[in-house]
């Protein structure tokens, strides 16, 4: 059996992993999904103190707690940021992390840092210190934006702006990069995809706008099962 745990998406939380349990389920693997601090189910939590070490928080206390050892750290967009806090500050219970279309930050990045121009400018924070969420890509099908709409909350703007902090130098550990190869013309996340190329990390591309845990779960099931079974 293998353990993946994720990092979910801004705005977002557990419940938009839901078409992914039953996939992996089913392929003899176990998906943890925890929602960080003030989103989800969490939303009655909700504060515009929450900042990304929170979030990375939120992650590191499952790994505690649930005694988890020997993960598949999965970063998705937003938790790229709040994945590579987790994997520098736990290295001994994490197998591997694996980005999906997911920011890939370096010491003293932060999420805003890493947008282009554009993109910061969809980022302005509310006067209640949030940040709003933006449309779902236009492929998704109406089914799923009428699931989806309703789910997602505004996030606090601070966990967007905090600058990640690595405590223990650069990472070593196998690492994965899956490219959304539907995002054009906001190809936001391909810088990260030609870095895990150029770096010799597993390097995908799928023919998915930016949530295939969405929009094609049984194409990402299989890749990830894939990945696992080629280290």
């Amino acid at each position: 059996m293998t353990t993946f745990v994720v990092a979910h998406g801004a705005w977002s939380s557990a419940w938009a992993w839901k078409k992914m349990r039953p996939l992996l389920r089913a392929a003899g693997h176990e998906l943890w999904t925890p929602t960080y601090t003030g989103l989800g189910e969490r939303a009655h939590l909700a504060s515009p103190a929450i900042d990304l070490d929170t979030h990375i928080a939120d992650i590191l206390g499952v790994l505690e707690f649930e005694d988890l050892t020997d993960v598949n750290l999965i970063g998705h967009s937003y938790g790229g940021m709040v994945a590579t806090g987790v994997a520098d500050r736990a290295r001994p219970r994490i197998a591997r992390l694996i980005y999906i279309d997911a920011f890939v930050p370096g010491d003293g990045d932060s999420a805003l840092d890493l947008l282009p121009a554009s993109a910061r400018a969809q980022r302005k924070p509310s006067p209640d210190g949030f940040i709003p969420p933006v449309p779902m890509p236009p492929d998704t099908s109406a089914q799923d934006i009428a699931w989806c709409t309703p789910r997602r909350r505004p996030q606090p703007a601070k966990t967007f702006e905090q600058k990640l902090k690595l405590q223990n130098g650069a990472l070593t550990l196998p690492r994965h990069y899956i490219y959304c190869a539907r995002n054009a013309p906001d190809d936001r996340f391909r810088p990260f995809y030609e870095r895990a190329q150029r770096e010799g990390w597993g390097a995908y591309e799928i023919d998915s706008s930016h949530n295939p845990h969405i929009t094609c779960p049984d194409v990402l099931a299989n890749l990830l099962t894939r990945i696992i079974g080629s280290a």
